[in-house]
């Protein structure tokens, strides 16, 4: 299991966001830019800012100024290098953590989790709830995500009203920009204005987006994506999912709903999906689909009533122990898993490709003949194809996605309202 990677400085602060190489976004406002590389540093002079973007000190001055009258950068004196008491101390500058704080929350089939993170992406608290599977109607849903945001705050001693924001992430079609659900396995219902739904529930902003753009918006933001242009994260859980990070940003496609890549196509007329269409990938290898499978193949029909938990915990044992039908499972869905990922390589040509989620400890589906498997399938053109990193996170990661959706949206509302503040 890896650790959350940031950058750490001599005072402790520690920089989230995507690491924007110098002069490889230009059509952001500068103030923007200067914020972002403020926040991706940590810690950082005046002077290294002018020249990281390729403008004026003076610009910079003028801008770094203004954040610091708006309450949403500081500076941070610290001795230099070799000097002790004596000499003029250097000053950095920062961001100001205690300016706002949001929550980010998962809302899943197995548990329900949340974190508070502070204006810098400090954690502040966190917090599990594990719930009964399957869809909840929204008044149950709206009621589940008050008491996980009520728990994480009373950990965090903080009152609903010291948020500026909260962030969700669900699993389903979720169109993030008109904060609706289109579908999803932990809503009854369709098309639901969840957003809206939320925000009036909770009485503060509430910004949504389906749960594995949330787990690639956390490897952008806190993790092994922060310095990649191009990346790949797919989580398989209770379902299959994919995010996809293009030129350091999220891509979700013109309508909001693409690279579902558990809903591509590897059978025809195959294996029902619980989407209700047949032959996606999800439904050769998500543990829903594992579960079924071993409960046929190895002639568990005195275990259905057992959770798919308990099962995937006896299949692996199984496999572990030798058992030639529960590691020809795995197997199969190892291959199938190869299908997919050579899809991403030849379709994106990411970077790195990083698989996440629960069932990821299940060793089986990514050992060496499956991604072997994986090679002869993606397009020979003589370079190597990208590496693969093993994110084995708990459901926390899922929570800091979403707490980064907020913190984005909210920081970003912060600087327009200062830019036309300034241009009155």
């Amino acid at each position: 299991m890896h650790a959350l990677t940031v950058t750490e400085h001599t005072d402790g602060r520690k920089g989230v966001g995507p690491l924007i190489p110098p002069l490889s976004d230009t059509l952001r406002p500068l103030r923007q830019q200067v914020f972002e590389r403020v926040r991706a540093a940590g810690l950082i002079p005046r002077v290294q800012v002018a020249k990281d973007l390729g403008v004026s000190p003076a610009s910079v001055t003028t801008i770094t100024s203004e954040l610091i009258e708006s309450g949403l950068i500081e500076e941070v004196t610290s001795p230099r290098d070799g000097e002790t008491v004596r000499g003029r101390p250097a000053v950095a500058l920062g961001v100001r953590a205690a300016a706002h704080r949001v929550a980010g929350m998962k809302i899943s089939d197995r548990e329900h989790t949340a974190v508070i993170v502070d204006f810098a992406g400090n954690l502040i608290a966190d917090c599990a709830v594990p719930r009964r599977p399957g869809p909840m109607t929204l008044p149950e849903l709206l009621q589940s995500i008050e008491n996980l945001l009520d728990r994480v705050c009373a950990k965090a001693t903080l009152a609903r009203a010291d948020l500026s924001a909260v962030g969700i992430g669900v699993p389903g079609f979720v169109d993030s920009a008109e904060g609706i659900v289109l579908w999803s396995s932990v809503l009854s219902s369709r098309g639901v204005p969840l957003a809206a739904d939320a925000a009036a529930r909770l009485g503060l902003p509430v910004w949504i987006d389906n749960d594995a753009n949330l787990v690639a918006l956390a490897e952008l933001w806190f993790g092994a994506g922060r310095g990649l242009s191009d990346f790949a994260v797919v989580t398989i859980e209770h379902g299959v999912g994919m995010g996809f990070v293009m030129n350091h940003r999220i891509y979700r496609g013109s309508q909001r709903l693409g690279l579902e890549l558990g809903h591509t196509k590897v059978q025809l007329d195959g294996a029902l999906c619980r989407c209700g269409q047949r032959g996606c990938l999800e439904a050769y290898i998500a543990d829903y689909a594992l579960a079924r499978e071993a409960t046929t193949a190895l002639n568990w029909g005195h275990k259905e009533g057992q959770s798919i938990a308990v099962l995937l915990e006896s299949l692996y044992d199984h496999a572990k122990a030798g058992n030639a039908t529960a590691r020809s499972i795995f197997r199969r869905a190892g291959r199938y898993l190869a299908v997919g990922l050579s899809n991403v390589v030849n379709l994106f040509d990411p970077a790195l490709i990083i698989l996440s989620g629960e069932r990821m400890r299940y060793d089986y589906l990514y050992a060496a003949e499956t991604l072997a498997e994986m090679d002869n399938l993606t397009i020979n053109t003589g370079r190597p194809r990208p590496p693969i990193e093993i994110h084995a996170w708990g459901d926390l990661l899922w929570a800091h996605g979403a707490a980064a959706l907020a913190l984005s949206a909210v920081s970003e509302g912060l600087l327009a309202a200062n830019r036309d503040m300034a241009a009155q």
